[in-house]
């Protein structure tokens, strides 16, 4: 994106352990319509978190670096596919514990207190199909229906959106991300948010810690992991777990994951090795 400087952005990190391996790594803003991609050998999506707020424009710059000669990663299709978070019933499909989840075009209030009917809680979130960082998602009680109506018929009158139960263990607990380059796994993180908060993100004031997987979450993972195709260059699983200590599918992030590379500090090594053995599987060569 144009500016980083509300966010907290660890990409620098790859710079010097790529060009060990051979390579010049450069930040581009995708907003910049002056840029040329034939110039670069490698287009690797990262910190574009403000593509939701403009995603025609943005999936135009991809078509542009996907006419190009570059390699974009991860590709063009597993993008679109992962921009929408209608994805998530895809890998239900597939076999995969998802956080049950409804999907709604848009609001109607009359439909409020159907939600927590339907799922049995007295506790939702509400999210947009297509959105980042916890942009208009909503942790909600039914009494908080009146308080909420105006804005969510505003924010969704013509907006698809997911309603969700709330998972206490994000509270007690806290969401699990792990990471893989390739097909490679990385390193785990447990993001936990701050008192009186649910959003997890740094930016939320959520907390982190580098933690080692249980093979049961693991395992999870990389069933998640192994259903995804075109293979990715990199990708981030969030998982929580569930009453009957089970893990569960939050979000899959293949567009604009943070990776943090300053929790593991082999990460970046770790992905610069990956990167250098993609691309020349991939037939990609220094000009």
């Amino acid at each position: 994106m144009d500016s980083l400087k509300d966010f907290v952005c660890y990409d620098q990190l790859l710079f010097e352990p790529m060009e060990r391996l051979g390579w010049k790594a450069e930040q581009v803003s995708w907003r910049n319509q002056q840029v040329d991609w034939n110039d670069f050998d490698v287009i690797v999506i990262r910190s574009p978190w403000d593509y939701h707020e403009d995603p025609e424009n943005f999936f135009h710059t991809l078509r542009r670096i996907e006419n190009s000669s570059a390699l974009l990663e991860n590709n063009l299709s597993l993008v679109e596919w992962n921009s929408n978070k209608r994805y998530l019933f895809d890998l239900q499909n597939g076999g995969i514990d998802i956080v049950p989840t409804l999907l709604k075009e848009s609001f109607d209030g009359r439909e409020w207190d159907t939600y927590f009917e339907h799922f049995s809680t007295d506790e939702i979130i509400i999210k947009p199909t297509v959105g980042a960082s916890a942009v208009d998602t909503f942790r909600m009680k039914r009494e908080d229906g009146d308080n909420y109506q105006s804005k969510l018929e505003s924010l969704f009158s013509d907006r698809a959106f997911l309603v969700q139960p709330f998972i206490p263990s994000v509270i007690t607990e806290g969401e699990f991300s792990l990471f893989y380059f390739g097909d490679t796994y990385s390193h785990t993180i447990l993001k936990t948010p701050k008192t009186n908060d649910f959003r997890v993100q740094e930016e939320h004031g959520g907390r982190l810690m580098l933690v080692e997987p249980e093979k049961k979450l693991l395992s999870a993972g990389d069933q998640i992991l192994n259903l995804i195709e075109p293979d990715p260059l990199y990708t981030r699983i969030d998982l929580v777990r569930s009453e009957n200590n089970q893990f569960l599918l939050m979000e899959l992030e293949l567009i604009e994951p943070s990776l943090y590379f300053n929790m593991d500090p082999e990460s970046p090594e770790r992905f610069a090795t990956v990167f250098d053995h993609w691309t020349k599987k991939t037939g990609v060569s220094f000009r």
